[in-house]
């Protein structure tokens, strides 16, 4: 059936976002799911029985996004990529707003259950991340295992550089200024042009303040149950991610930390490094 009419600059972000997709392992189906925050978007892939795996973009990034890491997955585990209500993806903002955590925990929690799963394991990049680290210290039976990827506001704060760099973004946003950060961020290292492409047009989409708050108590990390891998990115101009490693070595017992010299934090989600992608199916068979 052919899209509704819509703003040129809509019918941009669909392409681009339909041009990530094709891209995807097959076979791929998309599905929605109504929650009391909203309908809720999804990608899935891999086989029916395979353990569940939840994915958790970034807040500017969509669930397409992760195609390389369902290629690797998908042999093994059925994954199940989000597109966060509010963001800019295929969700639709049409519930009660999320404002805070405890919305977050309502919303995965309608998630699960329109998937009929009890729990599920958990992959979150950058501000999913936090969101999937929240998550599993509020329901830590319904999360099996957790890997972040250069996940924010977890461990350590953001330089105060890539805030000033990301500024103009969230004050007048434009594909244009998100090229910018991104170019800087990245800084040449390899990312996917038609990835990049849709995290631009991203950038114009409406969408709805996301919820953030303190990061975790040490008390709290100390008593996460899940198992923990912590992918960081050795190029992030995001943070430093030498502190990011060091507190969560601290904070978390037991957790297994790998960093990607060549990554940044965005190329980590979307040009993932092979090692990357095979320390994680390593991981969620472990």
């Amino acid at each position: 059936m052919p899209r509704a009419q819509s703003h040129p600059r809509e019918t941009d972000f669909d392409a681009a976002y339909d041009a990530v997709l094709a891209r995807w392992p097959r076979p791929t189906t998309a599905s929605e799911l109504r929650t009391p925050h909203g309908t809720t978007h999804l990608l899935h892939h891999g086989p029916a029985d395979g353990p569940p795996v939840l994915l958790l973009p970034g807040g500017g990034s969509t669930a397409a996004s992760w195609g390389a890491t369902a290629a690797a997955l998908g042999t093994t585990h059925r994954i199940h990529a989000v597109d966060l209500v509010g963001g800019p993806g295929r969700s639709r903002p049409d519930g009660s707003p999320i404002r805070t955590a405890a919305d977050l925990r309502t919303w995965l929690d309608a998630v699960l259950d329109g998937l009929g799963l009890a729990s599920a394991a958990f992959l979150g990049h950058s501000y999913g991340g936090w969101i999937a680290l929240r998550y599993a210290l509020a329901a830590p039976d319904r999360a099996d295992r957790l890997v972040l990827l250069d996940p924010t506001g977890c461990f350590a704060g953001f330089r105060p550089a890539y805030l000033l760099r990301a500024l103009p973004v969230l004050l007048r946003p434009s594909a244009a200024r998100a090229e910018a950060l991104l170019a800087w961020e990245t800084g040449g290292a390899e990312h996917d042009p038609a990835a990049r492409r849709l995290d631009c047009l991203a950038a114009e989409r409406p969408r709805r303040r996301p919820v953030t708050g303190p990061r975790p108590t040490p008390a709290e990390l100390g008593a996460l149950r899940p198992p923990v891998l912590l992918l960081l990115a050795g190029g992030s101009r995001v943070h430093d991610v030498r502190r990011v490693a060091a507190r969560a070595r601290t904070a978390v017992p037991g957790i297994v930390r790998e960093t990607h010299p060549a990554a940044t934090h965005h190329t980590l989600l979307e040009s993932p490094p092979p090692a990357a992608l095979s320390g994680i199916a390593a991981f969620l068979t472990g």
